[in-house]
């Protein structure tokens, strides 16, 4: 039944679209008989190229997934456009140098896939489940993650420049080399974590916990508000032009944070004294 209802959507934009099949077939780099199966519902298009038919037909990638009206300008409701929207299930999957840039409302499941080089430049991907996941280079710039779960996942050498990772938790994950400059972690939660070498510049920190988590070659820029450390091991960590308020240290040893023209609340600094904190590069708001 999904397959004849996703059939029917592509059908409907291609016509409004003036596009043959074969036309649509050739953009696509397949068959035109791919195309008349898919409008048959006798097959079914992956994600990859679900996301590439959405671009050519000039549509939202959920005109194919969710119960909303047609996203094509003139185009009147059917009754299939109530359904029930098809669930996505992105698990076990081998994604290397796929272009996911761009994808809207992908809120499904994305576990033990092995990701590589794959792109997600301004895609709109709260809601994730990413659990024991490889992923290795990959550019989420500029995305939304936000309200995603990461279990158990290594996340090596990916850029996440400017992403919205509000209220995202990560928990036993392998976090290293990734850049997250101007990242925004507010609600943010890290459990049992290992963070290495990662790059925090203007990074936002508000409501932020981290528990259990291993910190190591990381330097910290910007600002610290209502932050939450505990159990929490640092290894040549820095904190570099960082203004710390609300925040609650409570780690047995401190004595290998670095603090460079920090300024602090008189709270936060209770804290990073209580800690054997080295506190000459802090001074206090």
């Amino acid at each position: 039944m999904e397959t004849k209802i996703i059939g029917g959507k592509i059908a409907e934009a291609r016509k409004k679209t003036n596009l043959s099949q074969a036309q649509l077939a050739q953009q696509l780099f397949i068959s035109p008989q791919a195309v008349g199966k898919w409008e048959r519902g006798e097959s079914m298009p992956d994600i990859v190229t679900l996301n590439r038919l959405a671009e050519i037909l000039g549509v939202d990638l959920n005109y194919f997934s969710q119960a909303f009206p047609s996203a094509v300008t003139g185009t009147t409701p059917h009754a299939y456009q109530t359904t029930k929207a098809h669930t996505w299930d992105m698990s076990l999957g081998n994604w290397v140098d796929a272009d996911f840039s761009g994808l809207k409302n992908l809120h499904e499941k994305f576990s033990g896939s092995n990701m590589q080089r794959c792109k997600f430049i301004g895609s709109e991907i709260s809601g994730l489940l990413l659990k024991s996941n490889h992923i290795d280079s990959c550019d989420f710039s500029g995305s939304d993650i936000s309200g995603s779960r990461f279990q158990a996942c290594q996340m090596v050498n990916n850029r996440l420049k400017d992403c919205s990772l509000k209220d995202a938790e990560f928990s036993g994950c392998h976090i290293k080399d990734n850049d997250f400059t101007g990242a925004d972690f507010t609600g943010a939660a890290f459990k049992s974590a290992s963070l290495m070498k990662n790059t925090m510049a203007n990074a936002v920190l508000r409501c932020t916990s981290f528990h259990s988590t291993d910190f190591a070659d990381t330097v910290f820029e910007g600002t610290l508000e209502d932050c939450y450390f505990e159990n929490c091991a640092f290894s040549k960590v820095t904190f570099q032009r960082v203004t710390l308020t609300n925040t609650f240290f409570k780690c047995k040893n401190l004595k290998r944070i670095r603090f460079v023209e920090c300024s602090a609340d008189r709270m936060t600094y209770e804290f990073l004294k209580n800690g054997k904190a080295e506190l000459s590069g802090i001074t206090m708001i």
